[in-house]
């Protein structure tokens, strides 16, 4: 089976400062993968490029088999792919009810697709926030609600950047919850994040990134396996 996304020698960077110099990675249907990596090794500039926001300098991303690496941001969400971005960039004067219906879309033609009522069942904790603004809601109730934006294009390619960074450890187990519950639905998902623990439970592939080049590759068995690759390569 062809990758849902596939990505080779990708190159990016910001002026003249190059940041990623040669990535390559794989994602196919329903599969849960991470990139994972010390902070500053290029993480964040790789999701960028994946998304449009960062043009590519080399390199080649096919998605759905189609080479977007050139597209623009908002070209490459319409053909499904939705970022929960790092810093969850919430609208501050739109209702949370709002930020659910303002992009919704069917991008990958599901059968019973999300929508905002979807997301509010999800998450019941913004159901009983829903007319409230943006900037009234606490970091945790701001990443449910970036994820559930991102939800309700009901995209191909889910990808989380930094998916619990600073929230409290009972909203992270509500994230992990979240994120367990969309692996079973079949969702595919790129997700960043620092609890290596916890993704290993999560996903099924792991890609490590330092210095902007991949440095190892394998299953979360294999990640496991060899707790050397965590003080290598995660600082752990």
């Amino acid at each position: 089976m062809n990758p849902l996304i596939e990505v080779a020698g990708l190159q990016a960077g910001y002026g003249s400062s190059q940041v990623i110099f040669d990535i390559s990675l794989n994602i196919h249907q329903g599969e849960v993968t991470t990139l994972l990596g010390r902070n500053g090794m290029g993480k964040t500039t790789t999701v960028r490029a994946l998304c449009g926001l960062t043009r590519p300098n080399a390199g080649s991303i096919r998605f759905l088999g189609h080479d977007i690496a050139a597209k623009p941001a908002d070209w490459i969400a319409r053909q499904g792919i939705a970022l929960v971005p790092e810093g969850r960039q919430v609208f501050p004067n739109l209702t949370v009810h709002e930020h659910l219906i303002a992009f919704a879309a069917n991008r990958a033609q599901q059968a019973d697709p999300w929508t905002a009522a979807k997301v509010f069942a999800f998450f019941p904790q913004l159901a009983e926030r829903q007319h409230h603004l943006g900037n009234q809601l606490s970091g945790g109730e701001q990443q449910m609600l970036a994820i559930g934006r991102a939800l309700t294009t009901n995209p191909h390619l889910l990808i989380l950047d930094e998916a619990t960074e600073g929230l409290a450890p009972i909203i992270r187990e509500e994230i992990w919850r979240c994120l367990d519950a969309l692996r079973k639905s079949g969702q595919t998902i790129l997700v960043i994040d620092k609890y290596v623990e916890r993704l290993i439970q999560l996903a099924d592939h792991h890609t490590i990134i330092e210095k902007g080049r991949v440095v190892w590759q394998g299953s979360s068995v294999e990640l496991n396996a060899d707790h050397g690759i965590w003080h290598r390569y995660l600082g752990i």
